[in-house]
């Protein structure tokens, strides 16, 4: 079952690579200057590549037919010409030296990541990304928003089909951005064709990369590791603005990310924490222990009538937060926070007919945190 389950998600993910390769038979112009002068680069070998093969096969083919045995040609058996070893030698050095002067400016300047107006975080997660603005105060997880619905074959599914996420990143245009890449997991890799960026996400290490985007607009990519059972649930959406507009937009998200920091402290209703819960649980934690929390064990338990889960309160707080060692289940710690860790632990022990009645306020899990 589990097998059958794995492939039917595999099959399920197709669909999402028309976009990206609805370029035809080529790769796309993209809308930043590198990805102009990758597509140059990539053109410039692409033709000295057809003019080497229409010269090696032209050669061959007419071989073939002006000395061909039919004809009553004998072949010539000689060897040691100097001459002709030197030349087939030195041709393809200087083809390959003109190769690499145009290939080594251009890498110089994809890996040229200083001076940067804005630094980001991007941080891979099974299956998410988390887009943090560094020395800003802004911190988001950025999910898979196709409704369950869509992916079960149960709703028609429209052209951006598994390319759809709840928070797009939100870049400005004409700003050199800079990104810090790692993983909480395992190996991810952050991938936006128009943007010409493509970077490894790896745990324990940090990768760079960057981008100065030159048209406003939604650009779309994909997880381009193979990250996981639902790694093609992993979509990339990043969001470009003009200048004026990517502040505004800025201001607003900081003012919400202190509200939100502010309502750590203050009393939340039961009402409040479960409408919260239940958006937070759908984002990140339906994926496994799905919607109706009947879960996929062994490996990912079913949260309905859990009575573990609904005796211990003080050991599902803990499995939030710490994750399990070595197991499928990670530490939300520092991907949540204490907003929604309380959230989606008031949720999940009072959804689907669990009915603890606990409320967990943010203030104490934001004790918990800080121990």
């Amino acid at each position: 079952m589990r097998s059958q389950r794995r492939w039917s998600t595999y099959i399920a993910t197709l669909p999402c690579l028309v976009p990206t390769t609805s370029y035809a038979w080529n790769m796309p112009i993209g809308v930043t200057d590198v990805s102009g002068e990758i597509y140059r680069l990539h053109m410039t070998i692409f033709w000295i590549c057809v003019v080497i093969g229409l010269l090696v096969f032209g050669a061959m083919f007419y071989s073939l037919f002006r000395y061909r045995h039919a004809k009553g040609v004998k072949a010539t058996h000689f060897h040691e010409h100097t001459l002709i070893e030197v030349v087939w030698t030195a041709i393809p050095v200087l083809i390959l030296v003109a190769m690499a002067v145009p290939a080594t400016a251009t890498l110089k300047k994809m890996y040229d990541s200083s001076d940067a107006d804005l630094d980001i975080m991007v941080t891979g997660q099974q299956w998410r990304w988390r887009y943090e603005y560094l020395g800003e105060n802004v911190a988001f997880n950025s999910s898979l928003s196709t409704p369950r619905a869509q992916i079960s074959g149960e709703e028609e599914r429209g052209e951006t089909y598994l390319l759809d996420v709840d928070n797009p990143l939100v870049l400005p245009i004409n700003r050199k951005v800079r990104f810090l890449m790692t993983s909480d997991d395992v190996i991810h890799s952050w991938w936006v064709p128009e943007l010409a960026v493509k970077q490894d996400t790896v745990p324990g290490f940090i990768n760079e990369n960057w981008v100065r985007i030159n048209e406003p607009g939604i650009y779309r990519g994909q997880c381009a590791e193979l990250c996981g059972m639902d790694h093609g649930f992993m979509p990339i959406v990043v969001h470009a603005m003009e200048e004026d507009s990517f502040d505004e937009w800025f201001v607003e998200r900081k003012a919400a990310a202190e509200k939100e920091i502010s309502g750590i402290d203050r009393t939340w209703q039961l009402a409040e924490l479960m409408e919260r819960g239940k958006s937070t649980f759908e984002a990140i934690c339906a994926a496994c222990h799905h919607a109706d929390g009947s879960g996929s064990p062994p490996t990912f338990p079913a949260l309905a009538g859990n009575e573990q889960l609904i005796a211990d309160q003080a050991w599902h707080l803990d499995l939030v937060l710490n994750g399990v060692s070595g197991a499928a289940m990670p530490a939300f710690r520092n991907t949540l926070n204490p907003v929604e860790v309380a959230a989606v632990v008031t949720y999940t022990r009072n959804a689907w007919g669990n009915d603890t009645g606990d409320v967990i306020q943010p203030s104490a899990v934001s004790e918990l945190v800080d121990q």
